[in-house]
Formats: C-alpha cells, structure tokens, sequence
C-alpha cells in the first residue's frame, strides 16, 4: 500500500497533465506537461526505477516504428508526393465534388495505413486545404471534407495496430504479435470505417457542391512549378513524376507488408522498420542529392517522450490501485459471452477516452485486462474491442484523440473555421452507431473464422 499523499499526487500530476494538454496554453507540446507530470509521479514514489525498465521495454519499440514511419513520410515529402497527390486527386475528380469527397476518404485511410494517424493528419489536411485554395469552396461545403477525412484518417488506425503507436504499445503489453491483431482486426474494422463513410455521406450529401471549378493556375503541385492538372501542357509533367511516385509507394507498401511478416517470424517489428527509412533515405540521398541530417530535425522527437511520460503516468495510476479498482468492477461484465464483453468494454473505453483522451484510457484498460485472468481468446477479444473503442469511439468529442487536436490546430492556423460545435453534431450522429456496428462485426468475425 502506498501513502495516502503518494496517492494523491499521483492523481494529481494525471488530472494536471490532462488539464494542460487539451487547453495546450500558447500551442504548448503536449509532450512537456506529459514529462511534468511524469516526473512528479516518479518523484511521488509510484513508481520505481524497475518500472521505469519495464516501461521502456514496452514503449521504445513501438514509439521507434512510429518514428521511422515518419521518416518515410518525410522523404515522401522531399520527393513532392504530397503535391502530386493533391493534382491527382483534382485530375481523376473531373469536376465532380461527390468523386473528390470519396477521393479524400480513400487517400485518408490509405495515409493511415502506409504511415500513422497522427501522420496521416499532417499530411492530408494540408493537401486539402491546398486544393481548396483553388476550387473556391465556401467555408460550409470544406467541412464535409476536412472533417469527413480527419474521422477516417483517425478512425483507419484501428485495422492494424502499427498505425498508431498507443495500439502498438497495448500490443506490447496484451503480448500479441501484430500479424494476429491484424488478422483479427483488419476485416470487421474496415467494414466499420465502411459504414462510417456512408454516414458522412448521408450526413453531408446537401453540402458536397456537384460540381468544382479551378479558379487559378498557380497550383504549386509539381516542383513548385506552376500547374493546372487539367492543362494538356502540363501532362508530361504529371506523369512522369507518376512512375517515381508509383514506385515510391510500391516500396513503403512492401515494407509495411515486412512489418507484419516480421512479427510472424518473430523478427523486430521496429528493426525492419528502421531499414525501410534508412533504404528510403539512401534513395532520396541518390536521387535529389539531400543529405539525411535535415530529417533529424523534422522528426517529431517529442512522440516518444510524449509516450514515454503518459505511460508512467498511467503506471503511477496502475500501482496505486486504479486498474484493480477496475478489474474488481468489470470482471463480472467481461466474463460473460464473447458479445457482451466486445461490446460492454469497447463502450466503456470509448466513453473514458472521449473523457481523459484514448492514450491515457487504451493504456489503463489494458493493464487492467491483464489482471484479468481471462482465457486467451477472450483477452483478445477485450483488447480489439478496446481498441476500437480507443480508435473510432474516442472521435466523440475533439479531445478524444491528439490527432484530432492536431487537425484543429491546422485549420485555425489556416483560418479555416470549424467549431466544436460542427464538430459533436456530426460525431454524435456517425460514431456511436460505427461504434457498435464495428463491435458487432468483430465478435462475429471472430466468431466465424477464430472460436
């Protein structure tokens, strides 16, 4: 039993911690108040330095897969990927709003697949925002896109766990490989996201304008050179950076494909992650003469200390009694069938994340779970489910999730205006029925192919 003041400041430094991120005073990195709250949890007592081992055994490998994805995007960038996508999507819209709505759906969940939500966010909204700049859309027909896309990006996390990195950690401690997680997960979540497009759809059809027009010819999407995708001048342009492009994003497919044979082989899942960034590196160092020393400066250190910092935090909680005060009161729910746990538990995270955001939520869960002593197929079970319930229940409310934090952030420094209230009365109508309609799907997923 720890002292009741250790008790108490523990509590604290987590309610202080989640205080500061949400209301990010002068745009703070949510990183610092984590790494405040972390050491005054240590200094507290609450946690050990053997925690602090065990803590990072769990987090460096996942936090390092997230970062060389990040690399990855970042010489994506170097290449001009992110402009030549944002003239493809214009190209192959021709004209029509409704195509170019399911365009930024798909390229939002394929960014989330090839790289990370959180990246996938910083790589689709400005794309966005540099297409609107000339269609001259008004503020209300650019909601249906930026907000339908932010909800997929985040929600696209949750088909397999190396897309986020709090996914990648709970893996981690649940003790699952990733070729598993995703054999189980992939299918039931994909139908979730799935129907949670249709919704958007339904839900913002009267404000797709039908059609789109390019009002300039200063798009700068190719080497910021001028060009207009539809201008038969510019075609030889646009596809040769198609072949270098395609091959590109053949690769970063094959090296996402290797994380998973990876950890069916039992080989680092962050080991060959690394070599794909550093074989891109090489390519880039080649092919544009850039040395690599200014990625170094672009990578978002901070993911791993904001990590790190959350985890210790949640530890701080999980010894001074948290997650047994949760075990003794959800036992009794999860033991019962298959159904009911996946969807009693993927609601109850959902609710705690769309309350102390899903990092903080995902991690106490799962530690709660493995005091459980649930027989395998059922600990799996309670984690997807938690995991959806992280992923795509969370998106509720803005402070759900960080990448959806992130996304406001851009758009106000883009004065593009979106309020929490456009935001919740659109959520509040797609993702609670995504929510359960995903849960469902994977109990029957598992029940068909796994029990």
């Amino acid at each position: 039993m720890y002292h009741p003041t250790t008790v108490v400041i523990t509590i604290f430094a987590f309610f202080l911690t989640m205080v500061m991120i949400f209301i990010r005073p002068k745009n703070m990195n949510e990183a610092i108040p984590a790494t405040i709250g972390a050491i005054i949890v240590m200094l507290s007592g609450s946690v050990s330095l053997t925690d602090l081992m065990d803590i990072s055994s769990k987090v460096t490998g996942a936090a390092v897969t997230i970062i060389a994805t990040i690399v990855m995007a970042i010489v994506l960038e170097s290449f001009g990927f992110f402009r030549w996508t944002a003239a493809l999507m214009l190209k192959v819209s021709k004209g029509s709003g409704l195509r170019l709505f399911w365009y930024t759906l798909l390229l939002c969940f394929l960014m989330t697949m090839f790289f990370n939500n959180d990246g996938s966010i910083l790589i689709t909204t400005p794309i966005l925002i540099l297409i609107f700049k000339n269609i001259g859309l008004k503020n209300r027909q650019k909601i249906p896109y930026l907000l339908s896309g932010a909800l997929i990006a985040t929600a696209s996390s949750a088909p397999i766990g190396v897309s986020n990195i709090v996914n990648l950690i709970a893996l981690k401690i649940i003790g699952m490989d990733l070729y598993l997680q995703t054999a189980m997960m992939f299918v039931p979540s994909t139908i979730g996201l799935l129907f949670l497009a249709y919704l958007l759809l339904l839900v913002f059809k009267k404000d797709i304008p039908k059609e789109i027009r390019l009002h300039s010819y200063t798009l700068p999407l190719l080497n910021n050179n001028r060009f207009h995708p539809l201008q038969r001048k510019n075609e030889d342009m646009f596809e040769k950076q198609k072949k270098l492009m395609i091959q590109m994003l053949i690769f970063v497919f094959i090296v996402r494909i290797s994380l998973f044979v990876a950890s069916f082989l039992n080989i680092s899942v962050s080991l060959v992650a690394v070599l794909g960034s550093i074989v891109l590196l090489i390519w880039r160092w080649i092919h544009l003469k850039k040395n690599p020393k200014d990625v170094i400066t672009k990578i978002p250190w901070h993911i791993l200390i904001f990590a790190f910092s959350m985890y210790v935090l949640i530890y701080g909680l999980h010894n001074i009694g948290l997650t047994t005060l949760l075990v003794d009161h959800l036992s009794s729910i999860v033991n019962g069938s298959l159904l009911h746990a996946s969807v009693t538990m993927g609601i109850i995270t959902a609710f705690l994340s769309n309350i102390f955001n899903n990092h903080p939520a995902l991690m106490v869960s799962t530690l709660a779970l493995t005091e459980m002593g649930l027989e395998p197929l059922l600990t799996q079970t309670v984690y997807l489910a938690n995991i959806i319930g992280s992923d795509i229940g969370s998106l509720i409310l803005p402070i759900g999730t960080l990448a959806t934090l992130l996304w406001m952030d851009i758009l106000k420094k883009n004065n593009i205006k979106i309020t929490w209230l456009d935001y919740i009365k659109v959520t509040i109508i797609v993702i609670p029925p995504t929510l359960i309609f995903t849960l469902v799907g994977l109990y029957l997923w598992l029940l068909l192919v796994f029990v």
